[in-house]
This record gives C-alpha cells, sequence and structure tokens, in this order.
C-alpha cells in the first residue's frame, strides 16, 4: 500500500494497449487526459473551449501510435493540446474576451504567482486583465506559469523560436503590469 502513482505512471500501461489496438485502454487514456487537456484549453480558447478540446483529443488519439516512450506521454499530451487549443482559438476573425467563469483557474493560480500585493478582488482583477490579453500571450502565461516550462520548453509546445516565446512573454507581462496599475 502507501505510494500514489504519477500520473504518467498510470498512462503508460494504457498508453502501450492503446497503441496495440486496445479500444478500452484508449477510452481510459482519454478519459483520464481530458480534465488536463480541458485545463490547457480553457485560458487559452476560452470561447470555443469544447471544440478545442475535442480537436486536441481527436489529435491525441490519431497521433498516440507515434508516441515512442509512454512516460514522455503527459508532454506530448501537452504539446499537442496547446497546439490545437491555439489553432482552435485562432478560428476566430477577432479574439474575443473571456468570461470570468472561463478564467477563474488560470486567474487564481496566475495571481498567486503574479502579482506580490493580496487581497479579496485580487483573483477577479487578474482574471479580468488576462481575459483582455490576445490568445498568444495567454498560451505563453500559461505554458510559463502554469505548467512551468522555461522558454525553450515554452517554443517547443509552441513551435516557435525561443526569442518569439521571450518577447511575448516579455510583451504579456509588461500589458499585465500596465493594466495592473491602472
Amino acid at each position: 500500500m502507501g505510494e500514489e502513482m504519477r500520473p504518467w505512471e498510470v498512462a503508460a500501461p494504457l498508453v502501450r494497449a492503446a497503441q496495440r489496438g486496445d479500444a478500452l485502454a484508449m477510452d481510459d487514456l482519454l478519459r483520464l487526459v481530458t480534465p488536463y487537456v480541458t485545463r490547457l484549453c480553457a485560458p487559452i480558447a476560452p470561447r470555443d473551449t469544447a471544440d478545442a478540446v475535442q480537436e486536441s483529443l481527436l489529435a491525441v488519439f490519431r497521433g498516440l501510435k507515434g508516441v515512442r516512450e509512454p512516460v514522455a506521454f503527459y508532454g506530448w499530451v501537452r504539446s499537442v493540446t496547446v497546439r490545437e487549443a491555439v489553432r482552435v482559438a485562432r478560428r476566430t476573425s477577432q479574439e474575443v474576451a473571456a468570461g470570468p467563469e472561463e478564467m477563474a483557474r488560470i486567474g487564481d493560480r496566475l495571481a498567486d504567482r503574479m502579482a506580490a500585493v493580496g487581497g479579496a478582488e485580487l483573483g477577479s482583477e487578474v482574471r479580468d486583465l488576462l481575459a483582455r490579453m490576445p490568445v498568444r500571450h495567454r498560451a505563453v502565461l500559461v505554458l510559463r506559469e502554469l505548467e512551468g516550462l522555461d522558454e525553450r520548453g515554452t517554443a517547443e509546445v509552441l513551435d516557435i523560436p525561443e526569442g518569439t516565446v521571450k518577447s511575448r512573454l516579455s510583451r504579456a507581462r509588461s500589458s499585465f503590469r500596465k493594466a495592473w496599475t491602472r
């Protein structure tokens, strides 16, 4: 008894079984990662979260045979999900602000990490500021602040140069700070 298994340890045998064609393992695997995929899609594609989740899970389903190392499954899912969420969010001709409930999770976690001040209104103020950011800035912030990736990892997931990540992150943080001080 005792130790709880890490998510990637739980996923590894399911990945192997699903790659061999086990439909039940594939179903269990997709069910296992759906909350994680949803958590990533919600702040990046707030108006189209359901579509982004569906597209991401479909991409996971289609691409699973190419996963070489089952323990790296969650990292691969993160890459696939962020790319799909950004693609879905960009489908709309105009980026629209997210509603407060859609940004609640990311806002609360970013509030803890990005702001030095406290207070009851902090979470809603942070969510409001994030909701007004372009999707490319939200995606960078999600990967850096929520997922804890460095610039290189963020660049790999978004399939953009590391310098672009740095400039987007700088712009996102700068616009956040400016809006925060108003």
